[in-house]
């Protein structure tokens, strides 16, 4: 898979902007440009290729966007949403991110999208 690219622009931009160097014979010539670069698309779609399993992606630490998914399977004022709540605020007492998903989902559906979203500590 391909990260990182290289462009050669020639002189377009050189020329426009003046910008020249002397070649050895002493004559002013437009500097050849070239363009370097490593795409943030193309490392996200590296670590995907890496890290996933059959139910969706799997982030390592150190890119995802989340430390924890932690799934609410309680409602709101229940004694397992309120647990649930009380675990989310020790989560980010202790210096975790959190994605807290308190919908008013099944748990099916919780757990099916904490698998596509992939973060490193969650429902699996």
């Amino acid at each position: 898979m391909e990260v990182g690219h290289i462009f050669k622009l020639g002189d377009r931009y050189s020329a426009a902007l003046g910008a020249t160097f002397q070649d050895p014979e002493g004559r002013e010539r437009p500097i050849v440009m070239g363009s370097y670069g490593i795409g943030t698309g193309r490392l996200l779609a590296c670590v995907a290729e890496e890290h996933h399993d059959e139910h969706g992606l799997r982030w390592p630490v150190t890119v995802a966007p989340f430390d924890v998914h932690l799934v609410c399977l309680g409602a709101a004022g229940s004694e397992p949403g309120k647990e649930a709540q009380r675990v989310y605020h020790d989560l980010q007492a202790s210096g975790l991110e959190v994605l807290f998903d308190d919908r008013d989902e099944s748990p099916g559906v919780k757990f099916a999208d904490a698998d596509l979203i992939g973060c490193p500590f969650g429902s699996r």
